[in-house]
C-alpha cells in the first residue's frame, strides 16, 4: 500500500492529499511530528535526504517532491483522470504545475511561515513586501490566464488547480486582494470536499 508521509499544516503536502482524496487512492497516512523533529530522524532521512514533507513510498518506490508525486498518482492511477488525455492538454497541467511553484511557492514561504510560525518582532518586513509584489505579478497573470473559464487548462479540474489551492487558502493572511476571476475560482476550489478535509488548523 502507498504511503504518505506529511504533516496536516505543510502547503505542499496538502495537494498531495487532495489529489489522493479526489482519486480515492487508499493509502497509509503517516503523520510526521516535526515539533519534534521526526522529519531530521535518520529513519526518515533514508527515505527523503531533504527532511520535508511531503514523501510517498510505493511498495518501495520513494518520491519526495510535491508536483513529481502529483504526475506520478496521474500516470500510475488514472482515473478519475485529473490530466487531459492529449498531449498539448497534459503539457499546459504541467506548465501550470512549474510555474505554481516557481512564481509563487517559492515566494509564498518568505510571508507565511513568519506569519504563520514567528512572532511579529523577527518578521522581515522587506523581504515579505518584496515577496508579496511577486506574489501579485503573478497572479495578475493567473487571472488573464483563466479568463471566462472555471479552471486553468480545458476548463476541467485537473492538478494544476490541485498545485494552487495551499495557496490560494492563505490569501487573506498574505493580505492579498484576488482579482474578481481568481476571486470565483478559489471559492470553487477551496469548496470541493478534498479540500475542506484537508484544512489546516492555522
Amino acid at each position: 500500500m502507498l504511503r504518505l508521509y506529511h504533516h496536516p499544516r505543510s502547503t505542499f503536502g496538502r495537494r498531495v492529499r487532495i489529489a489522493l482524496l479526489e482519486k480515492k487512492i487508499e493509502h497509509e497516512s503517516i503523520e510526521l511530528d516535526m515539533a519534534a523533529r521526526a522529519h531530521k530522524a535518520p529513519e526518515y532521512l533514508a527515505l527523503n535526504p531533504y527532511g520535508r514533507v511531503p514523501t510517498i513510498d510505493d511498495d518501495g518506490f520513494v518520491l519526495y517532491e510535491s508536483a513529481a508525486i502529483l504526475l506520478y498518482l496521474e500516470a500510475t492511477r488514472p482515473p478519475p483522470p485529473l490530466m487531459p488525455s492529449d498531449a498539448k492538454g497534459r503539457a499546459l497541467v504541467d506548465m501550470h504545475l512549474r510555474l505554481c511553484d516557481g512564481q509563487l511557492g517559492r515566494h509564498v514561504g518568505a510571508i507565511l511561515f513568519p506569519k504563520r510560525f514567528l512572532p511579529k518582532e523577527k518578521w522581515d518586513a522587506p523581504a515579505m513586501a518584496q515577496a508579496k509584489t511577486e506574489i501579485e505579478k503573478h497572479l495578475a497573470i493567473v487571472e488573464a490566464t483563466l479568463g471566462n473559464r472555471e479552471y486553468l487548462v480545458r476548463d476541467a479540474f485537473t492538478l494544476a488547480d490541485i498545485a494552487y489551492i495551499p495557496f490560494l487558502h492563505f490569501l487573506a493572511l498574505m493580505e492579498i486582494e484576488p482579482g474578481p476571476r481568481i476571486a470565483a475560482w478559489r471559492s470553487r476550489l477551496l469548496a470541493r470536499p478534498s479540500a475542506l478535509a484537508t484544512v489546516p488548523a492555522v
